[in-house]
């Protein structure tokens, strides 16, 4: 009979220790909810950071110039062209944006 008593007594124990186990857990994964949150936010802020600028198709004007200068050297003889680069190429981009009517843009709050 003390046999069946010890055993009984070592059943509940081991699901008392797996219910105190569960509770650890469950309070360390509430205690770190804070910093997982900010983590997730981090990198969803990253990813939407490396799409690009917002812009609206309908308001925007983009225009963009881009000029390219090079002054080179070029012979002809028997049907062969040499062609010789006298200074570095050059380009120059220009790009200039406007968004019109900005204030009455809606951008979905």
């Amino acid at each position: 009979m003390f046999k069946f008593l010890r055993k009984r007594k070592m059943k509940g124990q081991s699901t008392l220790e797996y219910a105190v186990l569960i509770i650890i857990v469950i309070g360390a994964l509430l205690s770190i909810q804070v910093y997982i949150k900010r983590g997730i936010q981090g990198r969803l802020k990253t990813a939407a950071d490396d799409i690009g600028d917002q812009y609206s198709v309908g308001n925007t004007n983009v225009s963009i110039s881009t000029s390219t200068t090079s002054n080179t050297h070029d012979t002809f003889v028997f049907g062969v062209t040499n062609s010789t680069l006298l200074a570095p190429e050059t380009t120059t981009t220009t790009r200039n944006q406007l968004v019109r009517n900005a204030v009455q843009e809606f951008w979905g709050n």
